[in-house]
Formats: C-alpha cells, structure tokens, sequence
C-alpha cells in the first residue's frame, strides 16, 4: 500500500485528491493547520474524512515538517497547500510568500537532505503567466506574475525545477489554469456567482462582482487531480500545463448561470437586470484588483501525449453540476461556511 501526504487536503484540490488516492488504495495522510479545527466539510460531504489521518503541520516550521515526514514516511508528497485567493494576496503580501514560498522549501529541504527517493508535487498556477506574453501558454512560456500571489507561486515553482536539477529529486510542478467544482470555495468568482445567484433567486438579494470582461481556461477539479497523480506515476520528473485549451469570459460564465437557472435578464454594461428591471448584479469596483490578469489559456498538448490526459468534463458540465448542488444546499438551509 502507497502513503501519500496532501497538505491542503481540506481544500477543493485536496478533497478530489484524497477520493482519487483511496480509490487507487493509498494510504492518504492529509496536513492542515493547527486553526483549522473541524472545517472537514469538503472531506464530509464525499464521505472519506474517516479514511483519512490528518496531521497539524504549519509550513513555516521546518522542525514540525520533517517529524512528520518522519513518522510517515510518504511514498508522495502533494503540496497543495497555499494562500490561494489572488485579491487577497495584495493585501496579505507577507503571509502569501511566507507560505507559499518558503513552505516549499522547507518540505523540499527536507527531501534532499533525509528522503530523496519521495515524489514530489508542487502546485504551480497559470496565475504566474500573468500579463501573458503569448496565447495560448505552455510550459516555455514566459512568466510575468500581477500578483504577490502569482510572484510567490513563481518562485516555488522555479525552485522545484532547481532542486529537481541539482539534486535529482523526483519534484515536478503542474501548471494548473482555473478548474473549479460544487466544493470550490466562496471567494471564488465561479463559486461566488453559482451561490449568488441561487441566494438572489430565493432572496432577491443583489449579487456583486468585480470585472467580467477578463477571460479564463476554466476545468474541473476532478480532471485536474488526475494530471497530479499521473505527473508522480511517470519514470522521470517534469513539468506540465494543465489546461482544456478553451477560453471563455466572466460575463459568459454568469450567462451560463442564469440560463441554468431558467432566470430571464438582460446586461447593461457589465451589470444584470431581470425582466423587471430589478439587479440581479451589480460590479463593484472595490473588487477589482489593483493589476489585472486579462487572459490566460493554456495549451497542454504535453500533458496530453506524455500522461495520457485528457478533461473529461467541459464547461456546461461544470456549470450545472455546480447549480444543481448549490441549489440543493440552498433547500437544505446547508450553506457552509468556507
């Protein structure tokens, strides 16, 4: 049997990732923060929190990172763990480096200097393309990071790639574009507009936004944490972009919502009325960022022939998967807390 450490299992990634592991026989340890309590939710709602051994580890103490390697001796490592909500990286630039920086070198000092036969995985982010210098992007593109959230990530993943080259480590990045599902979190624009809009159906209450005109290459969670996997089955480490190759922009991505839900509109601009001239949605300009990423799509053609990957799910898939379950914690009055 295989051991596997997730750190940020209680996330969206880390839920998909843990199913996928137990389903192969894994043993899966999943790592958390020791605030994290019992935010379970995710892991409850699939029904696999109990097959499950969570470990407080706070990435910033390498002590408390090789105990626990230690005691567990991983066949795998995922590092899925992060400050991951861009907006909030410009206002918690300090904690978004610490953490998803330096925690990465610290899981990987660790590797070099006791255990350099596990593999590896490091959660890269289309984030770090940024204000893209070629369309669509792939794994010789060019980073330009608009965010501290993106120049964090840059760094982590540039130091995978040098540890992996200097000391023959098994490490590898993914290169992960937006991929979102029913257990994304709240702050979320995808997750933020499914829940809204099933609030203002029942409520009427006005949903807020930021920019909708910016375009993204938007998959399902459940594909992508296949490429993970695949990427640490492989003979030698390396690093891939996983994409569906499709763009499409915020606003279409409310459109799609709407449709779903059977609600009748109408845009002015960048807002929605109803077919009474009430707002469905409103854009705020406090959520706009202070630099803007406008498009990113991505090209994982080598992905494709090197693991064998393909998504299976597309786009309106995701979408109504997303409603249908949004609107059924709505009629349970089950609306976590994220």
């Amino acid at each position: 049997m295989k051991k596997a450490l997730i750190t940020g299992i209680t996330g969206q990634d880390g839920c998909y990732l843990a199913k996928l592991l137990l389903s192969k026989n894994y043993k899966v340890y999943g790592a958390q923060r020791r605030n994290t309590g019992f935010k379970h939710w995710r892991l409850e709602e699939f029904g696999i929190a109990n097959q499950i051994k969570f470990l407080d580890i706070d990435l910033n103490e390498p002590y408390n990172i090789e105990k626990a390697i230690n005691n567990i001796l991983p066949d795998e490592i995922y590092n899925l763990a992060a400050m991951s909500f861009v907006s909030l990286s410009f206002d918690q630039p300090q904690v978004t480096t610490l953490t998803n920086s330096l925690g990465v070198l610290n899981i990987l000092e660790v590797i070099r200097n006791k255990y350099p036969e596990i593999k590896f995985y490091q959660a890269s982010t289309s984030e770090m393309f940024g204000k893209v210098t070629e369309t669509p992007q792939n794994e010789t593109t060019r980073f330009y990071p608009r965010s501290p959230y993106g120049c964090s990530k840059a760094f982590a993943h540039y130091l995978t790639v040098n540890y992996r080259e200097s000391y023959n480590l098994f490490a590898c990045s993914g290169i992960l574009f937006n991929h979102e599902s029913p257990i994304r979190g709240e702050e979320f624009v995808t997750r933020k507009i499914t829940k809204g809009l099933v609030e203002w159906l029942n409520t009427g209450k006005i949903l807020e936004l930021g920019n909708l005109d910016s375009y993204r290459d938007w998959g399902h969670a459940q594909d992508f944490v296949k490429a993970m996997w695949l990427m640490l089955q492989q003979d030698e480490a390396d690093d891939y972009v996983i994409s569906t190759g499709t763009k499409t922009q915020v606003k279409d991505f409310v459109r799609k919502c709407l449709d779903e839900l059977n609600i009748k509109y109408t845009f002015e601009g960048n807002e929605v009325l109803d077919d009474k001239g009430n707002y469905i949605i409103k854009t705020n300009p406090k959520l706009y960022r202070p630099a803007e990423v406008d498009l990113l799509i991505g090209d994982s053609t080598k992905a494709q022939k090197k693991l064998n990957w393909q998504p299976k799910h597309s786009l309106d898939s995701l979408v109504k998967e997303m409603i249908k379950i949004e609107l059924k914690r709505y009629e349970k009055k089950n609306i976590f807390l994220i």
